[in-house]
C-alpha cells in the first residue's frame, strides 16, 4: 500500500523506521509501499517501474522478500507500474511532494491473473525448430558458460486435466554446444557426459502440479550419466497460438537447477587435475513449443 511519502525529517525522527538514516536530497522524496497478493501476503521480486508524466522511465527495480518497494524520485507526478508472474499488472498515479501524501493510493494489491486456455487432450510433441534446451554453468572463478543441446525430441500426452498428463524427453548428449570446440569435446569425454557409454539424457514425468495462475511444477526422473534422480521443473505456461502455416501450437518456459555431483561426475578429481571447465551447479532453461502429432504428419 502506498501509505505515506517519507521526507528526510520524518524518517530521521523514528530511528526504528526501516528507512531511518537514508539521505534524501533536497527536492526529492521516498516512494514506499508494500505489494500484496489478494490474501494480504507480500509479493517478493515484483518488478516495478516509475515513469514521469511524459512516459520517461525514472527508476525501476524489484520488491524485497517482504513485498516492500522503495524508490527515490524528485518531487512531481508519476505513473507507477507493478508486475509479477501469475498476477494482473498494476498501474496507478502517484504524487511525490514535500511531506505530502499520494493521492488515492493504498496498499498495492495484485489480483491473480486468469489462467490461459490449456492444450486440448491428446498426443503432442516438441517442435525442435522453435524450441531450445539450454544451460548456464559457472566457469570456475570466471564468467558463466552458456550452452545448449541441439538434438532432442519429446512427446507429451495431455490428459483430460493437466494433472493427468505425462511427458518424455530424450536429449542427444553429443549435441552439447558451448561455442568452444575444445571445451565441448572435453564435456563429451568420460570426464563429464561420457557420451560413448551414455549417449542420451532422458526426462520422464507424470506429475504436473498447478501452482496458481499459469505456473506449474513438473516433477519427474532425469537420467544423466547413467544415474536417475528426481528433479522438478518450474514451468510457466505461455498459452496457445497459431504458427505461420496456421497449425496449433502451445508454448512453455521452464527451468531447474542440477548439481553434477548428483550424477557421479567427480568434481574433486576435476579440481585435482587442474581442469576448469564448468562449475558444479548448472541451471537448465527450456523454451519449448509443442504441436499436436496430427499437425506434424
Amino acid at each position: 500500500m502506498i501509505s505515506r511519502l517519507l521526507g528526510r525529517r520524518s524518517a530521521a525522527r523514528d530511528r526504528h523506521h526501516p528507512l531511518a538514516g537514508l539521505s534524501v536530497p533536497p527536492g526529492a522524496g521516498l516512494l514506499t509501499c508494500r505489494v500484496l497478493d489478494p490474501v494480504g501476503e507480500p509479493v517478493g521480486q515484483a518488478e516495478f517501474t516509475v515513469n514521469d508524466s511524459n512516459g520517461r522511465k525514472i527508476v525501476s527495480g524489484e520488491t524485497d522478500p517482504f513485498g516492500t518497494l522503495v524508490a527515490l524520485v524528485p518531487f512531481g507526478e508519476y505513473r507507477l507500474a507493478v508486475s509479477a508472474e501469475s498476477f494482473v499488472p498494476y498501474r496507478g498515479n502517484v504524487w511525490i511532494t514535500d511531506g505530502g501524501q499520494p493521492a488515492g493510493l493504498g496498499d498495492v494489491v495484485l489480483q491473480i491473473a486468469p489462467s490461459l486456455p490449456l492444450p486440448r487432450p491428446g498426443d503432442w510433441e516438441i517442435e525442435p525448430a522453435h524450441s531450445r534446451i539450454g544451460f548456464i554453468a559457472r566457469h570456475i572463478g570466471l564468467a558463466r558458460v552458456h550452452g545448449r543441446f541441439d538434438n532432442f525430441a519429446g512427446a507429451i500426452r495431455v490428459g483430460e486435466t493437466m494433472e493427468q498428463s505425462a511427458m518424455h524427453v530424450v536429449i542427444g548428449a553429443a549435441s552439447i554446444d558451448t561455442s568452444v570446440r575444445m571445451r565441448d569435446d572435453h564435456l563429451r569425454s568420460a570426464d563429464f557426459l561420457d557420451v560413448e557409454n551414455y549417449p542420451t539424457l532422458e526426462f520422464y514425468s507424470d506429475r504436473f502440479t498447478h501452482r496458481g495462475g499459469n505456473n506449474w511444477a513438473i516433477t519427474g526422473a532425469l537420467t544423466l550419466h547413467g544415474v536417475t534422480r528426481t528433479v522438478t521443473l518450474d514451468a510457466q505456461y505461455l498459452g496457445i497460438g497459431n504458427g505461420m502455416e496456421g497449425e496449433t501450437r502451445a508454448a512453455v518456459r521452464a527451468s531447474t537447477e542440477l548439481h553434477r555431483e548428483d550424477y557421479t561426475v567427480n568434481w574433486q578429481s576435476m579440481l585435482a587435475r587442474g581442469i576448469a571447465v564448468v562449475g558444479s551447479s548448472i541451471k537448465v532453461e527450456l523454451d519449448i513449443q509443442i504441436v499436436p502429432k496430427a499437425d506434424r504428419a
